[in-house]
């Protein structure tokens, strides 16, 4: 009798801590926080401006890697899982994420998982350099829409609008966060519009001359502004003619410019030559493409990039 009492008493003991054991892990459960969002971008900007409603980079990863070439750009197999992983993907739309609506499609990814930033904005026809002025380039019969929207801040604005909204239908519990986060933001974007009007309102009419590609024309669309360039859009040439740098030599010593104008991460082979040619100044005008290791770690923001694009079109409408 004693050692089936002492069996039973053993038993109810190890019943009692396996219920305690169980009610502890069910009460860690109750209290764990909810799980932050995953998101998923397909370069700087969409990465940038996630950050910017979120308030937060832990949960956010870029496919591209920082100082790489976005139209170079191809997803890895692991890029597709993570993808398909995400509860949001955030991607530009356009020619260089022509890849993109092929993964969605072949993996079934619902539009409720994805933001296509072009769906955001009115879309501009890429514009073809002047035949008359520059070398002749093939055209498609079908129109191309430039898909440099976010050059504009005014286009940023709506983009980053519009991602809040889409955060808060998928995690509306964080409602508050994004938009707390994302008026902030929004705030110091519309300083730098207004800042950037003001400069062009009292700056000079002279045009803008670009000796490398040129991704701004929802930029200068937005703001008045002309100018001339070695190659349309982003362009895979590499190698200006002689008629093109000719042409914008001549451009620079006509309307006097103090300044001639690249984008970042390029060479600056070509500039120098109309530099040398004209004495003007080489200043870089950022587009946000991408940025470099070193400042992508030191959390370069596309609000740091206009900021400075602010004293390099100053210097340039002197």
């Amino acid at each position: 009798m004693k050692y089936h009492s002492r069996k039973i008493f053993y038993l109810i003991i190890s019943l009692l801590a396996i219920i305690c054991f169980s009610l502890l892990i069910m009460l860690n459960i109750a209290n764990e926080k909810p799980k932050s969002s995953k998101i998923i971008t397909t370069s700087f900007v969409g990465y940038d401006f996630a950050r910017a409603v979120t308030g937060d980079a832990s949960n956010i990863s870029m496919l591209l890697s920082p100082g790489a070439e976005l139209h170079d750009y191809e997803p890895t197999p692991e890029d597709i899982i993570n993808i398909k992983k995400a509860d949001l993907f955030i991607y530009n739309g356009g020619e260089s994420d022509e890849w993109v609506e092929k993964i969605l499609k072949d993996n079934e990814i619902p539009e409720s998982k994805t933001f296509r930033m072009m769906g955001y904005v009115d879309l501009r026809l890429e514009d073809d350099l002047d035949d008359d002025d520059h070398e002749d380039h093939d055209t498609d019969d079908e129109p191309e829409y430039d898909e440099h929207i976010w050059t504009s801040p005014v286009n940023a604005i709506k983009i980053i609008e519009n991602l809040k909204n889409k955060l808060t239908e998928l995690y509306p519990e964080h409602a508050k966060s994004y938009s707390e986060h994302s008026k902030s933001y929004i705030s110091r974007l519309k300083t730098i519009d207004e800042k950037i009007r003001e400069i062009v309102a009292n700056g000079s009419d002279k045009p803008l001359v670009f000796a490398d590609r040129f991704p701004f024309q929802y930029f200068v669309d937005e703001y008045g502004l002309t100018y001339f360039a070695a190659f349309p859009g982003c362009s895979e040439e590499t190698e200006a003619s002689s008629k093109v740098i000719a042409f914008l030599i001549d451009k620079v010593k006509q309307e006097s410019l103090e300044v001639v104008l690249k984008i970042e991460l390029t060479s600056d082979k070509l500039a120098q030559t109309i530099a040398e040619e004209t004495g003007a100044k080489i200043l870089e005008l950022n587009s946000a493409h991408n940025i470099s290791k070193a400042d992508f770690d030191n959390g370069v923001t596309y609000a740091d990039i206009m900021e400075n694009n602010l004293e390099v079109i100053k210097e340039a409408l002197k």
